[in-house]
């Protein structure tokens, strides 16, 4: 059963951060082979602040098996500092109602196994808990950027999205920019779909 936990760092609870660093770097490290910079075991980048809003997927024994990271638009975000370019001609967002979602990620919880069914859930429950938190925050629009396949997800769920420009090669991995609306088609196909 998938357990929603949300917050800045100093909302989790001990050793919370650091287990997220762990699983960060399991999942986009060892398992994607992402190349990113940081130290052996622990995924952390400078877009992990005090003011960054978590939303993890723990099990009943709090071990996280989802994370989702929630950045305002108007601070340095991931998509705007590093990867500008993935825009196309389209300007960049800097909004306090804008947020980026970055470092998505849901796994099965350890020891247990999950039908299609169960894990399909748990990935639209992490999902629409992303959207109500960025919507309490203030957000009425988040931009992410991901592979092609994580949009098509998406879509599938009913959420509402949409391109920002073409996909683009990332480390040879097609990644595309789009907008995901939090409005009522969104809010109400992922209601349905949980």
């Amino acid at each position: 059963m998938l357990t929603a936990v949300t917050g800045t760092v100093s909302d989790l609870l001990p050793g919370m951060e650091a287990a997220l660093a762990k699983y960060r770097y399991q999942v986009f490290v060892k398992e994607l082979g992402w190349p990113l910079a940081c130290e052996k075991g622990i995924e952390l980048d400078a877009f992990d602040r005090s003011d960054t809003v978590y939303v993890l997927a723990c099990d009943d024994n709090q071990e996280i098996f989802g994370c989702a990271r929630l950045i305002p638009t108007h601070r340095p975000y991931l998509l705007g500092d590093v990867f500008p370019y993935l825009m196309g001609s389209n300007p960049l967002p800097s909004s306090p109602q804008i947020w980026e979602l970055s470092r998505f990620a849901i796994s099965k919880p350890k020891g247990q196994v999950l039908t299609a069914e169960q894990a399909w859930r748990n990935t639209v429950k992490l999902v629409k808990e992303v959207i109500d938190v960025a919507r309490s925050k203030g957000a009425f629009r988040l931009i992410a950027f991901t592979a092609v396949g994580n949009e098509r997800l998406l879509k599938r769920m009913g959420v509402n999205t949409r391109r920002i420009s073409a996909p683009r090669l990332i480390d040879n991995k097609s990644v595309v920019p789009f907008w995901i609306e939090i409005d009522d088609e969104t809010t109400s196909a992922l209601s349905q779909a949980a």
